[in-house]
């Protein structure tokens, strides 16, 4: 593992142990893909200062998010099938995420459970929330959550409707694979990925098959999937879904000024500005890009966090520096967890961690909890 060095190898790794349309639906965007390449290149156009002659001794990365101290400001964003990626994949990133010392949310749509991902990690963890038309079955998930002491709730608002994600509509995306000759011939050259699924009982959405009325099998899980996202979600549902939680709320997928202040008018404690990776709306800007009219917008009393983008430590620092409270990150850890289960989503946290110590450092700062626009040039960003 020495040879790994950045979150580029383990993307490497995780292409070539992972089944390609498990790989695809990590590692791609909707339509042309621009906003999901601007996510990481936006990153790149903003520009430090290097600091020299400052004292860069006894640093620290440490910070809190929603009150909770934190190993370094980021956070394991929700992926669906995280467990189709590697054998009880959720379950190996809550461990991971445990022992660093971040915060883990796991998706509604994973291949692990809520109950399970609870008994087997003993870990606090976040829930990811998406808004079905069963109402009867959301209002059943987030008792679920607070049953497994979920320690706050994240309501995903920006996949009312799903966006057209052509390599997933190629592969013919499912969970498990269906058995077509192309995806058997595929998983020929996967041996190890496949010794890794007949070792768990963990192979469809641990959520919702059992838990919904008719759904007992991949062909009726699809059958409801299709038509479930709920395109009338509006802010008065979301004020309901919050009422019904009682606890700490989370809403994800912001990305426009006017939207954030509505969330904070309903109480938001957190938002996370965000667009899905650029997997919804093509032609989005970046999330990096829309950080800052946000952040200025809502002022004090919620936390802004931001995700989409980030492949290293320093894509970290320059979103705390544009105002980020927080960060959360997606594919960075999927791909470790591809390429090698929980150990991969370790390495990807201590990549991501030295990354941003070593940077905060050469910007002449000690407490990534100082760090600010001052250590960006200016006309960058």
């Amino acid at each position: 593992m020495s040879a790994i060095t950045n979150i580029e190898d383990l993307r490497v790794l995780h292409e070539k142990r992972a089944p390609r349309m498990f790989y695809d639906y990590v590692d791609s965007g909707s339509w042309t893909q621009s906003t999901y390449r601007a996510n990481e290149s936006d990153f790149q156009s903003i520009k430090f200062r290097q600091r020299v002659a400052v004292n860069m001794a006894n640093r620290s990365i440490k910070s809190t998010m929603l009150g909770r101290e934190v190993a370094m400001p980021v956070a394991l964003a929700p992926v669906g099938m995280t467990g189709m990626q590697y054998a009880d994949g959720e379950i190996q990133a809550a461990n991971a995420a445990k022992k660093f010392g971040v915060p883990y949310c796991l998706s509604t749509m994973s291949i692990c459970s809520i109950e399970e991902v609870y008994k087997r990690t003993q870990a606090p963890f976040w829930f990811q929330l998406y808004v079905m038309k069963d109402k009867r079955f959301v209002s059943a998930l987030i008792e679920r959550a607070r049953a497994a002491n979920c320690s706050a709730l994240v309501v995903t608002l920006d996949l009312q409707i799903l966006g057209q994600r052509h390599k997933d509509i190629k592969n013919g995306l499912s969970a498990p694979p269906k058995p077509t000759i192309k995806n058997l011939l595929n998983l020929m050259t996967k041996p190890a990925w496949c010794l890794g699924m007949l070792g768990t009982k963990n192979r469809e959405f641990g959520n919702i098959v059992g838990h919904v009325q008719g759904v007992d099998n991949m062909s009726s899980l699809s059958a409801w999937t299709a038509g479930q996202f709920d395109p009338s979600l509006d802010w008065s549902e979301v004020e309901a879904i919050k009422k019904q939680w009682g606890g700490k709320i989370i809403l994800k997928g912001i990305m426009d000024a006017e939207d954030a202040v509505l969330a904070k008018n309903v109480g938001a404690d957190a938002i996370i500005v965000s667009n899905h990776g650029g997997r919804q709306l093509d032609g989005a800007p970046s999330s990096i890009a829309a950080l800052p009219s946000i952040v200025q917008a809502v002022g004090n009393g919620v936390e802004v966090w931001l995700d989409s983008g980030i492949r290293s430590g320093q894509d970290v620092l320059k979103a705390i520096a544009l105002g980020a409270k927080g960060t959360l990150i997606g594919r960075s850890y999927i791909y470790g967890l591809g390429a090698m289960g929980e150990a991969g989503v370790t390495k990807s946290l201590e990549i991501i961690a030295n990354e941003l110590d070593l940077t905060m450092a050469f910007c002449g700062l000690r407490d990534v909890q100082q760090v600010d626009s001052n250590i960006l040039l200016k006309g960058s960003y």
